[in-house]
């Protein structure tokens, strides 16, 4: 039998957290919960679930700074962010610290479900509307204050190289650029012999160690 995900709630709304768990499958396990970003983050680090799911806006601080100092101790520690926010100031600021996904609280049941799972998989979940704004923040970043190598990339390929390296596939890519999927592949194809990696795996690796995921 396949391990339960185990899932870290942070949010300060004591009924919100209720109405999460009840409404979460079986494989998928609370460990803990949180209201404010200093309880959080030392009993995140206590108990090292797979998946942190924590609102934007919390007392003592933000999801943002929650997600950075769980970060500076276990890097590797995976971020959902469920706000009733879709700000984009706040979607790409919690984004940039390391949060692997945001989605809103207008999510059903069985999406969020599924997007904690996702995550937990090392896969990017976003609400539809909002990956966008991800999409215009780093693609609006000057090459030269991120990397000399990501100057070797055209802009759609940067754009392409960030959505895969978030676990988006060539579909999802594709859709979400308004391009083919044949052509994702020919960015993609382009993008691993200029940076001379071997496969998306690396790319990913890649793109992490230089905080552009």
């Amino acid at each position: 039998m396949t391990e339960p995900i185990r899932l870290f709630i942070v949010d300060d709304h004591d009924l919100f957290r209720a109405g999460v768990k009840a409404e979460l499958p079986d494989d998928i396990l609370v460990i803990g919960e949180a209201s404010d970003t200093e309880g959080a983050v030392e009993l995140i680090l206590e108990r090292a679930p797979d998946v942190v799911l924590l609102d934007v806006h919390l007392p003592g601080g933000g999801g943002r700074e929650v997600v950075d100092k769980v970060r500076a101790t276990a890097p590797d520690m995976s971020f959902l962010a469920l706000s009733a926010s879709d700000a984009p100031g706040d979607v790409v600021s919690v984004v940039r610290a390391g949060a692997r996904g945001y989605v809103t609280k207008t999510i059903s049941s069985s999406e969020l479900a599924d997007a904690i799972r996702r995550v937990a998989g090392g896969d990017a979940v976003f609400s539809p509307r909002l990956a966008g704004f991800v999409l215009d923040a780093f693609s609006s970043i000057p090459v030269s204050d991120v990397d000399p190598e990501l100057g070797a990339l055209t802009e759609r390929e940067r754009q392409v190289l960030q959505l895969i390296a978030r676990g988006y596939t060539y579909r999802e890519t594709g859709e979400e650029l308004f391009i083919s999927v044949k052509t994702v592949e020919t960015h993609v194809s382009s993008v691993l012999r200029k940076l001379q990696l071997a496969n998306r795996n690396e790319l990913t690796r890649w793109a992490a160690e230089r905080r552009l995921i």
